[in-house]
């Protein structure tokens, strides 16, 4: 795989590499121990999927305390624009954001260290995402923040009044509204 840099330290978009033949193709998602030699070493616990439709916005969700979640994730079928928003406090980049678009076709995938809020929006008519986390899933330390902030300067590719978002996703804090967290 190769990895690449993103201008927020320790978010990097990797690519496997990809062996296609006559009959499709082969390609390994994740080895532990190149992972840890070339990005981070993260002992994943949880892996997730979803299933969406066109302009489904999830998130920007985080974990907090105990509980942050380092996350790989990896858009299997369609297409998605990725977002992480840095909330690490005295990071030189606390409410800067990355976004990348993910495809099924293309095997991209986005490793998102703790201390960051995440979500995506989905841009084909169906995307099914994946996402590995190095903790797990405790709803008494989730948090988010409201995804269309115009703070964070987000353009998720969608127009606000058309997304669907959760109940909770619509009323989530604004950047301002969170303190650092990590």
């Amino acid at each position: 795989m190769t990895v690449e840099k993103t201008d927020i330290e320790g978010v990097v978009i990797l690519h496997p590499r990809v062996f296609p033949d006559s009959r499709g193709y082969f390609f390994e998602s994740f080895s532990e121990r190149d992972f840890a030699a070339q990005v981070a070493p993260v002992h994943f616990v949880q892996d997730n999927e979803s299933r969406s439709t066109r302009g489904v916005v999830r998130g920007l969700h985080y974990q907090k305390g105990e509980y942050a979640q380092a996350k790989l994730v990896r858009c299997v079928r369609g297409r998605v624009l990725d977002v992480a928003v840095d909330l690490r406090a005295g990071s030189p980049t606390y409410g800067r954001h990355v976004a990348v678009e993910l495809t099924g076709e293309g095997h991209e995938m986005l490793y998102i260290p703790r201390g960051f809020a995440h979500g995506f929006a989905v841009l084909s008519d169906v995307a099914v995402f994946q996402y590995k986390c190095d903790n797990y899933y405790a709803p008494q330390s989730e948090g988010g923040i409201r995804a269309f902030d115009p703070a964070l300067g987000i353009d998720w590719r969608i127009d606000p009044a058309e997304a669907l978002l959760s109940d909770k996703d619509r009323v989530r804090p604004t950047l301002e509204e969170v303190k650092p967290l990590f």
